[in-house]
């Protein structure tokens, strides 16, 4: 750090706030977690690059049509106005989240988040050119040659490939991805596609291949927050500081001086200070300065932490998934507790309220707009009319036959089409008079109610409220 300046002189001290973030080379080691983060890749990524290709009654099975304004997945349709559900969805997501945390840190982090998926699969694809660890250290400082050109060339054309198809898929999702693939191999993609294309294919490519750690670091909001839901029974990544303390390097015991001598007795703890644990670190954190925000917990410093202890006969878990009860106090670990338990409930009852929501929602949205400009009109024929605008949104996957009706037994004369077919997902406008004799009794201002309902389907049906208006002069409903 530069020293302040003195007040005897007129000398500009500039102090650089940014620090470069060095770059990590992490060490491949193979072991249970990353074995099972494997398993936790596989449905995410066959889900997103296999839906789009999937069809559903001649249509792409998820699809996102924001033209039309109709959102498709699976077999049910969502209009705009579903904007509640989806809201539901994200609230319901983020207690999904807070359980998980609570009961086992911050795993999703580790095997789920999109982020480290797309950031193992580069660097995967960086050691498949680069090498290991320690080549990719010496690539990186050796000047340039066509050996070290062709390996960064090559990485950076199969990242390119990988960040295009997921930019592709993404895309895919608002637009038919059937006709999005021709159209892209025949130079005759629309601007507008294009573009998102390139945004999302160029945003894969930074954030996997070159930010990497960066994003989970300073981007992602989870890591500032994600300690005020763990409490002391939480599983987090920990590292055993009474039995690894002091940390010391030594040879591996064989025969009888195995049997006669420990490590302890000469002041050392079963860590040999190998710092593999940091080396397999997809953040370059060191555990054993204990539980970090940085920590994704993937487990990686447990599998390369176990290989050790194994090759030197000490028992495993010296770095292991436990709780700061277990780890301090030797406690057992408590499944049921209060926090967990609330974020549990809520999570459950949410869930069943939007089953039920989705299960009892009308496939079949009605509105009904009165004449504003002519309040009531006084027919040739001495009767009273208003009319109304009537629109019936068809949600549903297949086609109705609606019927137009009024719900009470109001003496009114429906003048108009009182049946109607609407296609899968088609808006249909129909012109609505009501009328009634001058002479009838009735209220200048009387509540009415239409009901539309399906002759295909009897359970859909929908009722819109509305008013007719008539001059002054009835004391009675005109019923």
């Amino acid at each position: 750090m530069d020293k302040p300046p003195s007040k005897d002189t007129d000398e500009i001290h500039v102090l650089n706030l940014y620090q470069p973030a060095d770059k990590i080379y992490t060490r491949h080691l193979e072991g249970f977690y990353r074995k099972l983060a494997r398993w936790t890749w596989l449905p995410m990524l066959a889900g997103y690059f296999l839906l789009p290709w999937l069809s559903i009654d001649g249509r792409q099975a998820v699809w996102f049509d924001l033209a039309e304004r109709k959102f498709y997945i699976f077999w049910m349709t969502f209009w705009p106005q579903d904007a509640p559900i989806l809201a539901a969805l994200l609230i319901i997501s983020a207690f999904a989240l807070f359980t998980i945390t609570n009961f086992l840190g911050r795993v999703w982090c580790g095997f789920s988040c999109p982020q480290t998926v797309w950031t193992r699969i580069f660097i995967s694809i960086e050691e498949w050119f680069e090498g290991e660890r320690h080549r990719r250290i010496k690539l990186d400082a050796q000047p340039w040659d066509v050996n070290k050109l062709w390996r960064k060339v090559g990485k950076q054309v199969c990242w390119g490939l990988v960040a295009l198809a997921t930019g592709i898929t993404f895309v895919g999702y608002f637009n038919p991805v059937r006709e999005l693939i021709p159209a892209f191999l025949d130079f005759a993609v629309a601007p507008a596609t294009l573009f998102w294309t390139a945004i999302f294919t160029a945003l894969t490519w930074a954030n996997a291949g070159l930010m990497r750690e960066q994003i989970c670091l300073y981007v992602c909001p989870y890591a500032r927050f994600q300690s005020v839901m763990f409490d002391p029974d939480t599983l987090i990544v920990s590292y055993n500081k009474l039995r690894g303390e002091l940390r010391g390097s030594r040879k591996k015991l064989r025969g009888s001086r195995k049997k006669h001598e420990d490590p302890k007795e000469h002041g050392l703890g079963d860590c040999v200070d190998c710092t593999l644990c940091v080396q397999v670190c997809p953040t370059g954190i060191d555990i054993r300065d204990g539980l970090q925000y940085e920590c994704i917990s993937c487990g990686l410093c447990i599998d390369a932490c176990n290989a050790v202890m194994e090759k030197m006969e000490y028992p495993k878990g010296l770095i292991s998934f436990t709780t700061e009860n277990m780890l301090n106090k030797g406690d057992p670990f408590h499944w049921l507790r209060p926090r967990l338990i609330g974020y549990f409930s809520a999570l459950v009852l949410m869930c069943g309220l939007f089953v039920y929501s989705l299960g009892s929602r009308i496939p079949l949205e009605v509105d009904i707009i009165r004449d504003r400009i002519n309040l009531y009109r006084i027919t040739p024929a001495g009767l009273i009319e208003n009319s109304y605008q009537l629109k019936i949104n068809n949600m549903d996957q297949r086609k109705h036959r609606y019927q137009i009706s009024l719900s009470d037994n109001h003496k009114f004369s429906l003048v108009g089409q009182t049946e109607v077919t609407v296609e899968e997902g088609e808006v249909v406008q129909l012109l609505i008079r009501l009328t009634v004799p001058r002479e009838a009794n009735y209220k200048a201002n009387t509540d009415i109610q239409f009901v539309v309902s399906s002759l295909t389907d009897p359970s859909i049906s929908n009722v819109e409220q509305s008013r007719f208006l008539a001059p002054a002069g009835g004391t009675n409903n005109a019923r």
